[in-house]
């Protein structure tokens, strides 16, 4: 199984700064909205302020004589009530103004993500594992949201509400109280920073194993019938049960390092509050304070450390849901290899010749497949590829759609290096019968019709009629609606293809390309196949990959790679005559054929 190999190694700091940088473009739509959501927020704390001082002058209210516990109360206590409702009101009016932002920024992170993936070159996607790679986009999509929520709803509140008790206890009380306030605050804070950034590595952890587990069980599930053929369920069982172990590891040290954050937590918050108590109570005895300051006192220190103790949790998300962000950012700062030159042209192909002019590639350094290769497909002509696995025929196809750049030399068609023009009109231009064709988990006609997305319904039906799809159509119970399963495997091999050439007839681009377009298919409807591409390409420029000589010996030219060289070439009759390496392919082919009659 291919893991993912993007994952840098990033120092906290660094995450923290350049992940909240890299988010304020995606808010800066809302400045409005954010201000105002902003205003609500301090007028809800300035109410939240105001409730224990109400508090205060009811209970010192109800101490006094009995002449006026009739009417004052009663004024306080409704005043209570209309802060203590304001308190709420303005809280959801700002959740309300500032979820859209939260949302919309989700909304468009995930987007960028999802189009960036596509800008990826081929050489990422085939190193990348589809379950752990998912799995860090829905955490980091999801981190975003958490992170812009608590930033607003919590943190800011809370850091806000601390300022304001703090210099309230100064101005109104000892010094005392407002020195224990912000010591406690102090300590709390940085045992939660110090205790957190421990226990990261612990997170990290976990959600490698979750990563990796997932990936797992992906990759075992796509490949269910591989599986089956070799009795290997309980070789998977046991690999997947091993990442499992990892996980449970993992998660058993988190839960062990977050019992510590949080006892310690608790400790700090404990102290502070009785140190508090005890202080207020020796003053209300010693009657330089009232009873109602003392309740006052505890309102304030509930009102203040209950939000502190969730700051806490609220704190050790964040920096979980930095990483997996941070994640997601170092997948958008990765740059596609493959990019269009600046303001690249459309490619216009008028007669849709194709030239490979002393093209040389590797996929890697030590590798190299093609030498020094030069040849040129005429317009409207059939040039054919043959040669024994390995020699080369492949990379062809992904140079031409630019999957890879070549190392040296140049592709160029009309006239046109394809390294100039955009990649959008490159592949616009270029219809493909792949060897190995994988559908989409849907219906028969959706998976056609996405060769052209625009076409109408008749003109899906003239390609299935030309890609002899008819009959087997009208043979499901379904019809053209029946969903062939994820990544085809309701469909034979010969089914898939003819839904590929289907795909490939309707797109009707300039230039076609068959990579062992018919492999699968058995000898009847191999003809059948062969004549609807032989009507489907007249006049056009072909590139075929192939196999089986047979299929290709109406072709214009014929070349014959070997170790990513031109061994020989010409036409059918040609080849034969030179009784070199084609001939010996044909005759050895021939008798395989004859074997079985």
């Amino acid at each position: 199984m291919r893991r993912s190999s993007w994952h840098p190694e990033m120092d906290d700091a660094a995450i923290n700064v350049r992940t909240l940088k890299t988010l304020i473009p995606y808010l800066l739509d809302y400045k409005g909205r954010i201000a105002l959501a902003l205003c609500c927020l301090v007028a809800a704390k300035l109410a939240s302020v105001g409730l224990p001082f109400i508090l205060k002058h009811i209970v010192d209210g109800m101490d006094t004589a009995v002449s006026t516990v009739v009417a004052l109360p009663l004024g306080l206590l409704l005043a209570y009530g209309t802060v203590r409702f304001a308190n709420v009101l303005f809280g959801e009016i700002r959740d309300a103004l500032f979820g859209r932002v939260t949302e919309r920024a989700m909304r468009r992170i995930g987007l960028s993500v999802f189009n960036h993936l596509h800008r990826l070159e081929l050489d990422f996607h085939l190193n990348r594992s589809t379950g752990g790679l998912s799995r860090d986009i829905e955490r980091g999509v999801t981190g975003v949201g958490f992170l812009l929520r608590f930033m607003v709803f919590n943190i800011v509140p809370t850091l806000l509400e601390i300022g304001l008790v703090t210099a309230l206890l100064l101005i109104n009380y000892s010094v005392w109280f407002a020195l224990i306030t912000l010591g406690a605050v102090v300590v709390y804070v940085a045992w939660s920073v110090v205790a957190t950034d421990w226990r990261t590595g612990f997170v990290r952890a976990a959600n490698k194993a979750d990563s990796q587990t997932h990936s797992r069980a992906v990759d075992s599930l796509l490949n269910f019938e591989t599986v089956k053929y070799f009795n290997n369920e309980q070789y998977e069982a046991g690999r997947y049960d091993d990442d499992l172990a990892e996980w449970e590891r993992a998660r058993r040290n988190n839960r062990l390092s977050l019992f510590a954050l949080n006892g310690g937590q608790a400790l700090i918050i404990a102290l502070a509050m009785t140190a508090m108590m005890i202080l207020a109570g020796q003053q209300v005895v010693a009657g330089t304070m009232t009873l109602g300051d003392f309740v006052l006192i505890n309102a304030f220190m509930m009102q203040l450390f209950l939000p502190l103790n969730f700051l806490g949790f609220v704190y050790r998300e964040m920096k979980g849901s930095l990483a997996n962000i941070e994640r997601l950012f170092a997948l958008l700062r990765r740059r596609p290899q493959i990019k269009d030159a600046e303001n690249a042209p459309e490619l216009e192909v008028t007669r849709g010749e194709i030239e490979f002019r002393h093209v040389s590639f590797g996929y890697r350094p030590d590798r190299q497949i093609l030498h020094d290769l030069s040849f040129t497909l005429q317009p409207r002509q059939k040039l054919a590829v043959v040669g024994a696995s390995g020699s080369g025929k492949s990379t062809l196809v992904k140079l031409l759609f630019r999957f890879y750049e070549v190392n040296e030399g140049a592709i160029l068609i009309d006239g046109q290096d394809i390294r100039q023009v955009s990649q959008a009109s490159l592949r616009r231009a270029i219809g493909i019968v792949p060897q190995d064709t994988v559908l989409f988990n849907a219906s028969i006609y959706d998976n056609i019709r996405y060769g052209r997305i625009d076409a109408s319904e008749s003109e899906v039906n003239e390609a299935i009629r030309l890609a002899h799809l008819s009959d087997f159509i009208a043979s499901l119970p379904e019809g053209s609606a029946t969903l062939v399963g994820e990544r085809g495997l309701k469909l034979s091999g010969g089914e898939k293809q003819r839904v590929a050439i289907a795909r490939t007839i309707l797109k009707r681009p300039p230039i076609l390309v068959f990579d062992e377009a018919t492999s699968s298919l058995d000898s009847r409807s191999e003809r059948s196949i062969l004549q609807a591409i032989r009507e489907v390409s007249r006049g056009q420029s072909s590139l075929v990959i192939a196999h089986r000589l047979s299929t290709i010996v109406d072709a214009d030219h014929i070349l014959v790679m070997q170790d990513g060289r031109i061994a020989e070439q010409g036409n059918h009759e040609q080849l034969l005559a030179k009784e070199g390496l084609y001939a010996q392919l044909w005759r050895l082919q021939q008798k395989q054929q004859e074997q079985p009659a």
